[in-house]
This record gives C-alpha cells, structure tokens and sequence, in this order.
C-alpha cells in the first residue's frame, strides 16, 4: 500500500497515543553477546503464563555496553525503571516483583552516570524504538523529514544542508551539502547514491549500532539525498560480518516498500527512489570510496586516483554520492527541525554532535553522543568514570589505523575536525580508544602498521612497500635491535608514504607512528638506547627473576615453563636462565605469590 502523508500522521498518532506497559529488552549484538536473548525468551514465556497485559519488545543498543543486558520496565502508573547486567536470575526477580507486584528491585538499577554531558541526536532512537518496527519509528517523528523534504525544491535541501553545517562522519569530515551539490548539478540520466556501512576500524562499532538500533533513519536519509541530487537508485554497503545489521537493514527495506516509502512515487510526489544491499567484500580498504564502488560493481576493491571524484565519475562511471552511516543518520532529524537547529550544537567550524565508540582501558566503555567541541577530559573522567583500576592516563587514540594517538597533556583538546588535525590525529568514523601507564607507545604503533600491512590492497608501491618497511623497523625497535638511525629512517618512510601513497588508507597508515614518535620519542630511545620497555610489553626486552625471600619453592614456574628455563628444586629454590628464557611470561602469570619480578 502506498501511504500519504496524512496517513503517516495518522500512524504517528497512534503510536503516541498507545500507553500499554511494555518491557525493553536491549537486543543489539552487544546485548545478545552478553546473554539478552536468553532474557528475552524468559519474558515471552512468562507474560503469556502470566496472561498480564505487558508487551515485550526489542531495541537497539542504547550505549551502556559495559553493563549489559539492560532492561526497562514501563508499567502504567509507575515511572520507567532500567536495569543493568541483567541474567536470568536477575529478570525472574524483576519479573516477580516490579511487572507482576510493582514494586522496583533496587539491585539492578542502572547507573546513570556519565550521560548528563551527552545529547542523543544521531542515537535518538537507538534503545528506545524497536529497530524491527517502521510503526515504531514514524512513531518517533520517523518520516517527518521526509515529508518536509519532498515539499521543497532540491536547491532548497542543499541549502538546508549548507546551513546545518554538517560534515561528513566517516573521517574525511568533508562539506556534506558540497558532496550533494556537485552530484545535483550535474546533468546525468542516472545517478546513485551509497551508504558506507563498511566500517573496519579496531574498536569502531558506531555503524553497527545504528544500523542495528535506527535502521530506518537511514533509509530515510538516503531516500532524502536521492531526492535532492537526482537518484533513483542506493545502495547500502555493509560489512558481512555484521549479519544483525544486515538483517534488520532488509526488514527496514521490505517495510519501506510496503508503506510505499520506497519504491514509486513515494507520498504521492512522483518521485520513484529504491535501495539495494550489498555484502562488503571483508577487506578495510573497501571503505575508501572509490575502492566499495569497485566491490559493488563485482571488482576487486582496488582504489583508482581521484579525480575524477564520484559526485563526477562514480559507480558504473555515474555522478554517485558516498556518505557513512551516521551522516546519514543526521539527516531525517535535519530536515524535520531545521538547519539552524543542528546548527546550534558544536564547534565554529565543526557543527553537531559525534558518536564515538570509547573503549580501551576505560571504566565504562560503550557508544557515546557529545557535541562537538567538548574536550577529551570530560569524555574520558565525566562520560567514561576514568581509567580503569584508577591507573594513569597516558594517551588517547582516536581515528583508528589512520589516526594518531594523543598524550595526557592535550587532554583539554576540543573534539573537533580542526583540533585533532593540528595534533597529528583525525577524528574518523569515531573510535576512541583510551591507554594507560601499561601501554607501550611502540607497540601499539606496531599493532597499527602490522593491521595496515595486513589490509593494504597492494596496488601501489609506497603503501604495499612502505607500509612493509615501516613494520619491519617498528619490529627491530621493539626487539632492542635497532639504533637511532634506524628511528630516523623510520621518520622518513612515513612521511614518503604519506606524500606518495595512492588513497586515504596508504596515506593515512604513518599516522599512530609519527605521533608517537613526536610525543613518545623519549619511549623509542630507551628501546634502542637503554634496550629498555617501561611499559613491559615488548618482550625482547624484559628479564625475569625469581626473588628468593618470597619464593615459596613450590615448583609451579618450573612445570609451566616451554624451554626448561628454570632449573632447581624444591629444596634449594629456583633460578631462572635468562641466555634460554623466551620471554613467554607464564612463570610470571602463575607464580601466586608474587616472587617473580619482571624487568
């Protein structure tokens, strides 16, 4: 059936109006990994043994990963009640005495701290709506953008656009009205636009989420940018290994459809727009632009020079406008409340707010919402409860393998394009990943160049071969094998690369290196200098001994060691021979009485 608009409100309506109790069960891969869907099976079981009239439902994440499974309890008449780290004894407890007795468990409740400095715009609906239901959503202003959308001119949603400010999320941070212009003006019998949803950053999941949370949204997003530049025609490019997102993504679609909010003449407006899904081909290099438009056209995902840009020259060699999930996510809630409105949150030159998915050695970790502009201190102490067992804070790295990583003393650096630029990072699709006194600066640029080396396509020789060499130094490093030399040819490979590399994942590979080589030089010179890892993590460099006044003789070291290191017994003690140790650390891990230093 195809709606009009009044028939949009008029579900809008009724779904406001409905005011039946329901229970919330988060059911997003974070929640179902930490044990919801056993917790959601329970509450279906027991409200139709129970025949009360409560409605269970499923949502997306809300954020809270670190205390999963979180439920919420609406009970009419009662204020609404969340709960965290629910098990299943746990929800038989809540079960009993809050839905059936309304009475709230105390025990489980959520902790809310840390969310006063965030503003859920872009996860509006992400834990609040179930992600499965197009009712839900339009119940939520869902389609409202579209509606006002289709009423004007497309040169009225660009300049909509160039008045929010909004720039692309994906990293590049780049004009999203400019990216729409360019493919509007130009005049093409077909044209394209497509979703970035290949999101392959370690420790990035915040596509994942919306896509699991707000499916819709950006449907809605992408029906509104066919609109404005002349496109019949999406695609949503996803990374296979999310089969959650996908699945809901296809539901979203088949709903759309029905509801004739895809497909022809959409509300009546003779505008005829439909989407597609295509499986990302599981190589990061496919998130670069050009190198997707190579996987969906059925290519290898090799990057080619741009220009042409794809707004010119994209897929099947037609203008085509890339955006990622969440900048497509922002647009429903733009064109419903105005460009003035998302403009009013942010930073000068950086407009809105940022998901990030903070992680690392931080107490609670999860997907996060801030206005851009607020600074790393308040997201890491006041949203994230600080480092982990109240360690030190050494660095923050955000950007992923294209960023680079921050040391404590930029912790007042407001999160924005600009600022995290002029430090030698990006803000990129939004990962955020916290260390502390523990971390090595080495290692971690080595983790980064070793991932780089694994993911890069190979088609150009600074990234295929540089990226090779860069390792192989930062490996020599971190053996205490190089010299300071070595440091500076290291230097001058990255920046050879980062000038001559092909597209943005060659070019951006040198990055959490030359970072940590400008704020952590004095970390590469005790490794190449003193033969020294302060951090205990690379360990070529580390010696065991075991200290005679605590060693218990109980032999424990001795049987767990692969290359019979430790020689002794139970009478005379244990010593162990540096010349044969390998530097496995599992004496150190199963001594129980601390007896084994490590140096």
């Amino acid at each position: 059936m195809n709606l009009d608009t009044n028939q949009i409100n008029h579900i809008r309506k009724k779904v406001l109006s409905n005011k039946v109790s329901c229970i919330k069960v988060g059911m997003a891969t974070c929640g179902i990994a930490a044990g919801a869907q056993e917790i959601y099976d329970f509450l279906i079981e027991a409200v139709k043994k129970s025949k009360v009239d409560v409605e269970v439902r499923k949502c997306g994440c809300i954020g809270a990963c670190y205390i999963e499974p979180i439920v919420e309890v609406k009970i009419q008449g009662l204020k609404p009640v969340t709960y965290s780290k629910v098990d299943i004894e746990a929800i038989k407890k809540i079960f009993e005495k809050h839905v059936l007795g309304k009475k709230v468990v105390t025990d489980y409740l959520i902790d809310e701290e840390g969310s006063s400095k965030q503003v859920r715009r872009v996860l509006r609906n992400c834990g609040i709506i179930d992600p499965e239901s197009i009712d839900d959503y339009i119940g939520s202003d869902g389609y409202q953008g579209l509606i006002k959308a289709l009423k004007s001119k497309p040169e009225d949603i660009i300049e909509t656009l160039k008045i929010s400010g909004l720039r692309g999320r994906g990293g590049g941070g780049f004009p999203t009205w400019m990216k729409w212009n360019f493919a509007k003006n130009i005049s093409a019998e077909e044209k394209y636009i497509i979703c970035n949803g290949d999101e392959g950053d370690p420790g990035a999941y915040m596509d994942r989420s919306i896509l699991e949370g707000d499916p819709h949204a950006v449907l809605e997003g992408m029906v509104i940018g066919g609109y404005a530049i002349g496109a019949r025609k999406g695609f949503l490019y996803i990374r296979a290994e999310y089969p959650l997102a996908v699945e809901r993504i296809q539901k979203a679609i088949e709903q759309a459809h029905d509801y004739g909010l895809l497909g022809d003449n959409i509300l009546d407006k003779g505008f005829n727009f439909d989407l597609e899904v295509r499986l990302g081909a599981g190589a990061f290099v496919c998130g670069e632009e050009t190198a997707l438009i190579a996987s969906i056209e059925g290519k290898r995902g090799y990057p080619r020079p741009r220009p042409p840009y794809p707004s010119v020259k994209g897929l099947w060699d037609k203008p085509t406008v890339i955006n990622n999930v969440e900048t497509l996510a922002n647009i429903p809630a733009i064109f419903d409340k105005g460009g003035k409105w998302f403009a009013s949150l942010g930073s000068p030159q950086s407009k809105g707010t940022k998901v990030f998915a903070l992680t690392g050695k931080v107490k609670r970790s999860g997907l996060i919402e801030v206005p851009m502009g607020i600074t790393l201190q308040e997201v890491v102490f006041d949203i994230g409860g600080g480092v982990l067992n109240d360690k030190k804070i050494k660095a923050v790295q955000t950007g992923g393998p294209s960023g680079g990583v921050i040391p404590a003393q930029f912790l007042d650096t407001p999160l924005d394009y600009e600022s995290l630029q002029n430090l030698g990072s990006i803000m990129g699709s939004g990962g955020m990943i916290v260390m502390d006194e523990d971390d090595c600066m080495v290692d971690i640029a080595k983790f980064y160049m070793r991932f780089c080396v694994d993911e890069s396509c190979g088609k150009c020789a600074p990234c295929r071969i540089g990226t090779y060499q860069m390792l192989e130094y930062l490996k020599k490093i971190s053996r205490g094998q190089a010299t300071e030399d070595d440091i500076e040819k290291l230097q001058d490979i990255c920046v050879a690369v980062q000038k001559a590399a092909l597209c943005g994942l060659g070019q951006t590979a040198p990055n959490p290196t030359l970072s940590t080589l400008k704020y952590f030089n004095q970390e590469y010179l005790e490794h190449v200098k003193d033969r020294k890892c302060r951090a205990g993590k690379c360990a070529r460099l580390l010696t065991y001994h075991i200290i005679p006044k605590t060693c218990k003789k109980c032999g424990a070291c001795f049987h767990v060691c692969p290359v019979k290191a430790i020689s002794g017994n139970k009478n005379e003690g244990y010593i162990i021979d540096n010349n044969k140790c390998i530097r496995c650390g599992k004496c150190y891990d199963t001594c129980r009485f601390n007896a084994i230093e490590r140096k």
